[in-house]
């Protein structure tokens, strides 16, 4: 089976956001990614767009079963209908998920502490990619 783990901050919620992305299989990391997302960002946004792209990467390798691991535990429980969707901008994101799950035949999401193994690495990989453009952890470029 295929395991995605999906991370995305910003740092000042809002401000500059990044997310960080693995795909895996048996515990060998088939993909790393991370990407910027841009100056004006919230945490929940970011979330949900490290999944996003968790979909559409993982889809390069199953279109079976798939296992997506994220650290957000409302985005988990919005997915899996225990929380209602309230926010505009979130549930334009919601929405483009259930797209992308159509994708495959089953998948299973999973809420994990932010020190899991594999949460870490993604964790890592979002940082690095807004250190590299020179935001800092405690100030705006």
């Amino acid at each position: 089976m295929i395991y995605t783990n999906s991370d995305g901050g910003a740092r000042g919620n809002p401000g500059p956001g990044a997310i960080g992305v693995i795909v895996r299989k048996d515990g060998e990391i088939l993909k790393r990614y991370g990407g910027f997302l841009g100056e004006n960002v919230t945490n929940n946004i970011a979330e949900y767009e490290g999944l996003i792209k968790a979909l559409e990467l993982a889809s390069e390798y199953t279109k079976d079963e798939l296992t997506c691991i994220l650290d957000s535990e409302l985005i988990v429980k919005q997915l899996l209908g225990e929380y209602k969707v309230r926010h505009p901008n979130l549930i334009k994101l919601f929405l483009k998920v259930q797209k992308l799950q159509e994708n495959f035949k089953k998948i299973r999401y999973l809420h994990v502490s932010r020190y899991n193994k594999f949460q870490v690495i993604a964790d890592e990989l979002l940082n690095e990619e807004l250190d590299k453009l020179g935001y800092s952890k405690y100030k705006k470029k």
